[in-house]
């Protein structure tokens, strides 16, 4: 049997598609194509992926929506393709949940560096999966990881993004441990850190605004002057 890797290329453009396939088989790797949303879900139904490379710009539903679909459900790590120019733009991408993003055109021995190295981490199996199918108490919240809600002491509820569901997981597993950027940008998304210096900032930024009390003086999760980012309360396990 084929051990390799399985890759799902998923895109509408036809030489696209046959070139990243050609390229990925000759080093090694399985690989299904796709054309679209609706025929990425029908290879889906029939087989398992270690990784699904996808496209932002595809008629139909788009890679974002796809992306954030996929990712509730866990279905495997995301590399998104895109041609789109503004920062702004790609972040939205990872924080619906893609593992990495490549901006066309591109090298095809870049997307093999990155395809290796989210697979590397998938491999180590990341500690953010503890928290699934668990709820746990920190502060004055409580977090079900199996519908993403935090529910607060006085029962206001907060639900949260795939990207500050990471952040927290990783932050929950981690409690009064000083956490770098570079760190938190490789737990949660295992990227190298220069590609977006401002992201873990700006994930940060809307968390505290769901679980603070008041978010310009945060007082659980907190910034070390020089360090990054702490979660400073105590972690309880409730199931």
């Amino acid at each position: 049997m084929n051990e390799a890797p399985h890759i799902l290329i998923v895109d509408d453009h036809r030489e696209i598609r046959g070139a990243v396939s050609r390229y990925l088989e000759k080093n090694g790797y399985r690989t299904t194509t796709a054309r679209d949303a609706a025929d990425m879900d029908a290879k889906l139904r029939t087989g398992r992926f270690d990784l699904i490379v996808l496209d932002v710009m595809m008629p139909g539903e788009d890679g974002l929506s796809v992306c954030r679909r996929l990712s509730a459900d866990n279905v495997a790590p995301i590399l998104m393709l895109t041609a789109l120019g503004e920062d702004t733009d790609r972040i939205v991408g990872l924080e619906v949940g893609a593992d990495d993003y490549l901006p066309k055109p591109f090298n095809p021995r870049e997307l093999l560096a990155r395809i290796k190295a989210i697979l590397r981490r998938a491999a180590r199996a990341p500690a953010v999966e503890k928290l699934e199918a668990r709820r746990v108490r920190f502060a004055n919240w409580v977090l079900d990881s199996d519908r993403r809600l935090l529910t607060r002491d006085d029962g206001h509820e907060e639900r949260l993004t795939t990207a500050e569901f990471k952040l927290l997981s990783v932050l929950l597993e981690r409690p009064r441990f000083v956490l770098s950027r570079d760190q938190l940008l490789d737990l949660t998304s295992g990227r190298e850190a220069h590609v977006f210096d401002r992201t873990i900032d700006n994930q940060v930024s809307r968390l505290r605004r769901k679980i603070e009390p008041d978010p310009a003086q945060p007082t659980i999760l907190t910034t070390v002057r020089g360090g990054g980012y702490s979660l400073s309360c105590d972690v309880e396990e409730l199931s």
